[in-house]
């Protein structure tokens, strides 16, 4: 290691940090020690790094159109030099059907978090710090919702809201928040009386800014974690959906429904069910290892290996 390196770490590990800005860049730099030590981790954000560029390089990586297939001559075609994955039913190339889903399993996954996340934080930390009847009835509202199978309360919101990928991610965010919200709560109950919430209350602080400006903030590293080990279960759950026809309409290149259109030939042209089958499984791995590292790299906790 070159001099100025040793000089940058030894800033950045210094157990008398002379600035916020240090303090912060000091735990970012140890919790990302943690996380390139793990291997397995590390695999998992290349993976969605990778899952990534090829959403965002669709249209220059997909070498047909996704939608457009050629009846004629193309139905059905086994993976060759021409197809890199074969062909489907209607004659469209799977590898670019494959990429161009990519972009909706992503447009799914963020929007679930966007939406369920927050819901979940601001119900935990409620229910966690105002307690007594408002934390009865907040945890048996969340109680209620993970009584359901999450697959079995979408389908029932989806059948309500009506078959579309809007619905079908409106469905799983409704869902997913209750076990943000548990989290959020046992969080928040294990620094609600503690030296840091009591100073803050003694500076005339309300309860909603303390919530929101403090509480809020020490829960995050937790539910970032439980979020990226959710995102699994949520494409899971979405692939559900389309491959019951729920979810995203025909034509657009959606995993779960590519897997429904292809069961039908899974004995003799498997590679129509099977590779949007195998993207699934390789995301959903992805997305497990990386989660399992953040929260080894994430939690206050764990020392440092």
């Amino acid at each position: 290691m070159s001099e100025l390196g040793q000089t940058r770490r030894d800033w950045l590990l210094s157990e008398r940090p002379a600035s916020r800005t240090q303090a912060r860049l000091g735990r970012v730099y140890v919790a990302w020690r943690r996380f390139t030590a793990n291997r397995l981790a590390f695999l998992g954000l290349l993976i969605i790094i990778a899952l990534l560029v090829v959403a965002a390089l669709a249209p220059m990586l997909a070498p047909f159109s996704p939608v457009v297939g050629d009846l004629k001559t193309s139905r059905l075609l086994p993976p060759g030099a021409e197809h890199w994955l074969g062909t489907d039913d209607l004659g469209r190339d799977i590898l670019s059907r494959l990429i161009y889903g990519s972009r909706w399993t992503l447009y799914v996954v963020v929007l679930v978090a966007i939406i369920a996340a927050p819901i979940g934080l601001l119900v935990g930390t409620v229910a966690g710090y105002a307690g007594g009847w408002t934390d009865a009835v907040l945890m048996r509202l969340t109680d209620i919702f993970l009584a359901f199978p999450k697959l079995i309360l979408a389908l029932a919101f989806v059948a309500a809201l009506g078959p579309g990928i809007e619905n079908a991610v409106l469905a799983i965010a409704i869902t997913s928040w209750p076990p943000y919200a548990r989290i959020a709560r046992a969080e928040t109950l294990t620094i609600r009386n503690s030296d840091y919430i009591k100073a803050v209350q003694l500076m005339g602080a309300s309860p909603i800014r303390i919530v929101l400006r403090h509480i809020m903030q020490l829960c995050i590293s937790s539910l970032i974690i439980r979020v990226t080990l959710d995102m699994a279960g949520i494409i899971l759950t979405a692939a559900g959906l389309g491959f019951l026809g729920l979810g995203a309409q025909p034509p657009l290149p959606e995993w779960g429904a590519m897997i429904a259109s292809g069961r039908r030939f899974i004995l003799d042209q498997w590679w129509v069910a099977g590779a949007p089958g195998g993207a699934i499984l390789i995301v959903s791995l992805g997305f497990n290892l990386l989660g399992d590292g953040l929260r080894d790299a994430l939690d206050p906790r764990s020392g440092e290996k």
